[in-house]
């Protein structure tokens, strides 16, 4: 049996490796390592694959959110909501702008932010919402889009954990994460459902004018070379990401498949087991299993950990302390707060190996080696 990894991204890459080298050897060939051919090319394709109108590249995902918050215009003080199970790019984001961000509790079974406890946070500073899709799957948008537009809030979707998943509206109506709000952000980092060599990232929208705005900042503010309308930052995505990021787009939907086929391995074969919730689904979504995501019932969640490394089977915690909990954010107002859902999450989940190179031999090893567990 192969060794067990969280993600195989050499194994990945050997299966593409004919396509991915040539994609390499021509950016190398052409010697346009900045804003390249396979940039224009990357994007395009991109745009084509989410539905956007508009893709601007970048350095990488927190970048993005960064670029999407700017773009805005909202002024310090601020308040922007924001889930409190997550990375912490998306709350650091909106501090580093001198924005507010508001925390709030999650669903305890989808880990999403839930639309229908969001309006008892929104006060007359309150200017926009983050919904992160984490996982893999999409926050319930419809009802969140909804609360949004009664109060003129504008939503940037962290879609970085679920590029190509989809939600469907009440009417039928398909759009893909990070495609629904004003604007929406991804990540390229290498673990990531699209993931490149290094980092990289985008933001996406349907508005020309914020479209303009955001790539304008992410190349020091301007539009024409030195020549520079507003302050920004430098954040490109190298030409060398893009065009390996353009080769692995065209496997995107395989690699998905292949994720989808190991969670639902998991689900069968750990569904009935008593000391494990595995993942719930939100509404009206497909899931990408970003992380196969489990939440630990009545046991020790170190022991099992432990019990399942001394196998070879790793395993990880994403994440083990909530935002409000963070030592960086000790002077926000939200700080040691009680939020009971997301204090819970971070002492109870574990991930498990989940992603595109994973075979049957090595999921049945692990489902069987759980199954064997005993409390200790």
């Amino acid at each position: 049996m192969k060794d067990l990894k969280m993600v195989d991204l050499y194994g990945q890459y050997v299966r593409l490796k004919d396509e991915i080298d040539q994609a390499i050897q021509e950016v190398i060939e052409t010697s346009a390592f900045i804003n390249g051919p396979a940039v224009r090319t990357f994007t395009r394709h991109l745009s084509d694959y989410t539905g956007a109108r508009y893709v601007i590249p970048c350095g990488n995902g927190t970048d993005a959110l960064q670029a999407a918050l700017a773009s805005l215009h909202l002024q310090p003080g601020d308040e922007v909501l924001v889930p409190d199970f997550t990375f912490i790019a998306t709350v650091e984001t909106v501090a580093l702008l001198n924005l507010t961000p508001v925390i709030i509790d999650v669903d305890p079974d989808t880990f999403l932010i839930d639309p229908a406890s969001i309006e008892k946070y929104i006060t007359p500073k309150t200017k926009a919402i983050i919904p992160v899709h984490l996982f893999g799957q999409c926050v319930d948008m419809a009802p969140l889009l909804k609360v949004a537009g009664k109060y003129d809030l504008k939503v940037i979707e962290d879609a970085a954990q679920a590029l190509g998943s989809w939600y469907t509206f009440p009417d039928g109506t398909r759009k893909m994460a990070g495609t629904m709000g004003d604007i929406g952000c991804t990540s390229f980092f290498p673990s990531k459902n699209l993931g490149a060599f290094g980092d990289g990232g985008a933001v996406f929208t349907d508005d020309e004018a914020l479209a303009c705005t955001i790539r304008s900042y992410v190349n020091h503010g301007t539009q024409k070379k030195y020549y520079h309308k507003q302050i920004g930052i430098n954040s490109r995505l190298d030409t060398l990401q893009a065009a390996i990021l353009d080769v692995k787009l065209s496997h995107l939907d395989e690699f998905i498949e292949a994720r989808q086929q190991v969670a639902a391995w998991y689900d069968k074969h750990l569904g009935s087991f008593p000391f494990l919730q595995i993942p719930a689904r939100a509404p009206n979504t497909t899931h990408t299993f970003h992380q196969y995501t489990v939440v630990t019932r009545g046991i020790d969640r170190r022991h099992l950990m432990n019990y399942l490394k001394e196998a070879g089977i790793p395993s990880m915690i994403y994440y083990p302390l909530p935002m409000h909990r963070q030592e960086a954010f000790s002077g926000f107002p939200f700080y040691n707060r009680s939020f009971p859902v997301a204090e819970k999450l971070c002492n109870t989940v574990m991930s498990l190996p989940a992603h595109t190179e994973m075979d049957e031999e090595q999921l049945d090893y692990i489902t069987t080696y759980i199954k064997n567990y005993q409390n200790g």
